[in-house]
């Protein structure tokens, strides 16, 4: 048999340009998942056990019991929830969403981002409803605003995937939003998680530049630590002032 020579190739030839993507583990995203689900075990146990769903009782977002001074419901609820269908959906939108947003935000900023969008929307929730709400769709819509404005300003990089990923936000949050007009279901959280995770990724979310030498380029975030303290802060103050006209 015969066989073609190897051509020999062209070291001058020119070569293709890589950019190395951001590579985190999301093991932020991967504790918060494990954590909430112990948590509903707990639950289970506790109604199996005592007859009453203890973990619902002291960290649902209840507004009588916020007036009296338990603050933390503001954020216990992002822990807890009220069927398996209601954390397979949550958390299912979790690993799908934040393990992607962890991964260009950072461990620190992206557990900011989660537990801002929470707090968020149980301020609304508190403002806004009656009764008590549990779940972690607060967290998970401030998750998708972020997704929205991280590829808003950085559409020029994403190009054509920024639109369509904008796009399917969108419609997502329309679709969920019509969804949350069922009774039962808390949309003013959600609403209030979309606004704080908007808030946030707005000011701290990264602003990504390629750089490096051809052909191997790597991302670097153009924003600095003082715009992410500035953005939690700013976030944590609008939300947190909300919550004190509800309060006093």
């Amino acid at each position: 048999m015969n066989e073609a020579p190897l051509e020999p190739q062209d070291p001058f030839a020119p070569q293709p340009a890589r950019v190395a993507m951001p590579a985190l583990a999301p093991i932020a995203t991967y504790a918060i998942l494990g954590f909430t689900v112990l948590m509903y075990l707990l639950q289970m146990a506790s109604v199996a056990l005592l007859g009453d769903d203890l973990p619902i009782m002291l960290g649902a977002r209840i507004t009588e019991l916020i007036l009296e001074g338990q603050w933390w419901r503001f954020f216990t609820p992002v822990f807890l929830h009220g069927s398996v269908t209601h954390i397979f959906f949550n958390m299912y939108a979790l690993l799908s969403i934040g393990s992607f947003l962890e991964r260009q935000f950072g461990h620190g900023r992206f557990l900011l981002l989660y537990f801002l969008g929470a707090f968020a929307g149980n301020v609304f929730s508190f403002l806004l409803t009656d009764g008590y709400s549990v779940g972690a769709s607060t967290a998970v819509f401030g998750l998708v605003a972020a997704e929205v404005i991280f590829f808003y300003q950085n559409r020029k990089l994403f190009g054509g995937q920024a639109k369509q990923a904008i796009s399917n936000a969108f419609f997502v949050i329309a679709v969920n939003l019509f969804i949350g007009l069922s009774p039962g279901i808390d949309n003013w959280g959600h609403i209030g998680g979309l606004l704080g995770g908007a808030m946030f990724a707005w000011f701290a979310g990264p602003r990504w530049q390629v750089a490096g030498i051809y052909p191997q380029f790597h991302l670097q975030d153009q924003r600095e630590s003082r715009e992410v303290v500035m953005g939690a802060s700013v976030t944590a103050l609008v939300f947190g002032a909300l919550a004190a006209l509800g309060l006093f």
